[in-house]
């Protein structure tokens, strides 16, 4: 792809936000920024979250990483970035909604599988997935003999899950989660189908997106009448 075309996105991008009747970050440098949602997303380029989601500036907070992992919490000397960006997002931005975005034919998961190798090609990759190994060792445990495009799957979900259990392990997402305050999700995106499964507790399974909001409208819907039915009011 020529860098050129990155030169005219920027000018496109500076005539649609800057010079047009509603400029958009006016009202985000004056009243400041204010999102909603921290997204977690996978460094990966073809998983921005703000176009598979049609997010507008000021809509989100995003931190990208390898494999979009949550490390667990720590409270020490060192150096960390992504609990740096989660704590601004939680104790200043007050989110409300945190999205751990992993995703199909993920690079990083990948090294996972193949840590051994990982740690002698990488400086820091395999150090970094490390973190996920909880997760490597359930999909072993429960899919050793499944074929490598079973595992890869199973395994990109299971470390959805190991971010959103690292999550709870930060006090003060614990503490907002516990108040209704809060709520995480994980999200699966598939590159070859374009779909999103979100991770639901109650199955214990990732089920597409649409579905799952559909069938939670619908509920609400039958929950809606029958409480018509019985001459109560549904709030």
């Amino acid at each position: 792809m020529p860098f050129r075309k990155f030169v005219q996105g920027y000018k496109d991008f500076y005539k649609n936000y800057f010079q047009s009747d509603s400029n958009v970050y006016e009202e985000l440098v004056r009243h400041g920024q204010s999102p909603e949602t921290l997204v977690i997303a996978c460094s990966d380029s073809r998983t921005d979250p703000a176009i598979i989601t049609g997010g507008q500036p000021g809509e989100m907070f995003v931190v990208r990483n390898v494999a979009a992992i949550v490390p667990p919490y720590r409270h020490d000397t060192n150096h960390h970035g992504t609990s740096a960006a989660i704590e601004f997002a939680v104790k200043t931005l007050k989110v409300k909604h945190i999205v751990v975005l992993g995703h199909s034919m993920c690079g990083g998961i990948q090294a996972l599988a193949q840590l051994d190798k990982a740690q002698q090609e990488y400086e820091f990759l395999a150090q970094w997935m490390d973190i996920a190994t909880p997760a490597r060792e359930a999909v072993e445990a429960e899919l050793g003999d499944a074929n490598s495009p079973i595992k890869q799957r199973a395994l990109e979900q299971a470390v959805i899950l190991v971010s959103l259990n690292n999550l709870m392990t930060f006090p003060w997402v614990a503490a907002k989660v516990a108040a209704g305050e809060l709520q995480i999700h994980g999200w699966y995106f598939d590159l070859k189908s374009g779909q999103i499964f979100r991770y639901k507790e109650k199955t214990q399974s990732f089920e597409k997106l649409a579905a799952t909001l559909l069938g939670q409208q619908a509920e609400g819907e039958d929950a809606h009448k029958h409480d018509e039915n019985n001459g109560e009011c549904c709030c």
